[in-house]
């Protein structure tokens, strides 16, 4: 409980106001989940908030809680750059698995959805509730905004899985892996205040030519329409009743497929990331060359335009790397930056997991190689954080005294000596909407500009400035110039009409 009080107390200040590479590299573990404060953080993203800090979820660990008690309902952590963690332990009622991640909004709160649990109990036949959306608010307290399953045979969906995205329009936007009209998967939108609108249930017919099961986030392009990936579904051909698909869809449910995999370039996606060239990047666990671990593939990375046109980047060997669970960060060098877990699809390890670097172009390097000692399968995005760090999780590995011997997972960062930059909040407004700015060393900051023109702001605290988005300025580059020295956002933010 004392942990849970200290954690609320921290979170409420960071919501104001909403190797083999080069050896200029350094590798360092700062947690070893012993459980109690989490246990596994598997697929969800972690973050940076208003206060510097590194936010994430576990997906078990925590507090007992029925039918989860040998596990625990999984945690809500927030670590310093130091190590220092703490967290919320979830219940069954708030749901748990909570593997999403948090997504941080514009309204001061963090938003985040568990597989299961909830109040609704009419659901997988009385057993597990088919899982939440949830609201940490600035005091720490944690409500539930949507219970799944709530409309007749789960038709608004069961099960999300993956991180929500706040829209142009201030609502959410999300998945889930089950439920719908045809109970496979959907695509949502949810108000703030939990009313919410199934935009897409996938698998109108069998085979599910528009894909089925998802684990990933959406992400909005700047014309609005918002990109997605499949784990399988799309080319009956392929294994599996299909390898995955990418789709987009518009804020009305307007629905798109734009690629199915066929195996050979890619099979089981992991998800997009967009890069500063408008293109989205991915990896995906299995496929490339199919003769990599037979007859599945060790996974490719790839890109795709928004218009479609795919290219495969990289075919993972067994000397470079094994299925990439996790998808790829664009870090403020021009580089993409993912991990290989080192697992094949039947949950054998057979090669070490890895961190490595890739242009746009193609060229993968092996940065790191991780011993038992650092942890075990990185499942989650790495995140490049606004001093340049990058940060991780794995899911197993740490403290061997935990989970049954074979560690409750970790938390690393991964120091390249890259700069230092800044981000938002949301990156995309109107002129006049007062946005966010992440950072750090922000007292005594003397401007703030969009794509050069100045910006009214305030100075919250020494890792975050709220600025007004001025009139007449375009999309472009965010500077700040504090007293030592000038910090560019490693993004363009887009100005909306």
């Amino acid at each position: 409980m004392k942990r849970c009080v200290m954690f609320a107390a921290i979170l409420a200040i960071s919501m104001i106001a909403f190797g083999i590479d080069s050896p200029a590299q350094t590798f360092t573990t700062l947690v070893d989940f012993n459980g109690f404060n989490g246990e596994e953080p598997y697929l969800g993203p972690i973050t940076q908030g208003v206060d510097g800090a590194i936010y994430g979820t576990t997906e078990s660990g925590g507090a007992n809680c029925t039918p989860n008690d040998s596990y625990g309902c999984g945690s809500i952590f927030r670590m310093t750059s130091t190590g220092q963690l703490s967290a919320i332990r979830l219940t069954e009622a708030q749901g748990y698995i909570p593997i999403s991640g948090l997504l941080f909004a514009t309204n001061g709160s963090a938003y985040g959805t568990s597989e299961f649990g909830g109040p609704n109990i009419h659901c997988n036949g009385g057993f597990n509730a088919c899982g939440t959306i949830y609201q940490v608010d600035p005091s720490g307290l944690v409500t539930v905004v949507y219970d799944f399953c709530g409309q007749t045979e789960c038709v608004d969906g069961a099960e999300p899985w993956g991180p929500l995205v706040e829209g142009f329009d201030g609502n959410f936007y999300g998945t889930t892996k089950a439920g719908g009209a045809y109970d496979v998967c959907t695509v949502f939108k949810i108000t703030k205040s939990g009313i919410l609108t199934t935009l897409h249930s996938f698998c109108p017919q069998i085979p599910c030519q528009d894909g089925s099961e998802m684990q990933s986030a959406l992400i909005q392009n700047s014309d609005g329409i918002f990109y997605g990936a499949t784990e399988f579904g799309g080319n009956a051909e392929c294994p599996d009743l299909g390898c995955g698909t990418i789709f987009r869809i518009t804020p009305n449910g307007t629905f798109t497929t734009i690629h199915k995999f066929n195996g050979h370039d890619g099979w089981d996606i992991s998800g997009l990331n967009q890069g500063n060239d408008g293109n989205f990047y991915g990896t995906t666990f299995l496929g490339g060359d199919l003769t990599c671990d037979p007859p599945r593939g060790c996974g490719v990375v790839f890109s795709i335009a928004p218009s479609g046109t795919f290219h495969v980047l990289h075919e993972f060997e067994l000397t470079d790397g094994v299925g990439p669970v996790a998808g790829l960060t664009w870090a403020n060098d021009g580089n993409l930056y993912g991990t290989t877990s080192g697992y094949d699809t039947y949950g054998h390890r057979i090669k070490s997991s890895t961190i490595f670097r890739i242009s746009p172009g193609g060229t993968l390097t092996t940065l790191y190689i991780f011993t038992d000692a650092d942890g075990v399968r990185p499942t989650s995005s790495l995140l490049q954080s606004t001093t340049g760090i990058l940060y991780g999780t794995t899911l197993v590995g740490g403290n061997l005294k935990c989970n049954h011997k074979e560690g409750c997972g970790t938390v690393f960062s991964f120091d390249l000596g890259l700069q230092p930059f800044i981000s938002f909040v949301q990156r995309f407004g109107k002129v006049n909407l007062l946005i966010g700015i992440l950072g750090q060393g922000f007292t005594g900051t003397t401007s703030v500009t969009l794509n050069g023109t100045p910006a009214n702001f305030t100075v919250v605290s020494d890792t975050f400035i709220k600025a007004t988005v001025p009139a007449g300025a375009t999309t472009g580059y965010v500077t700040v110039t504090t007293p030592s020295g000038t910090l560019t956002s490693n993004v363009p933010f887009y100005v909306l009409p």
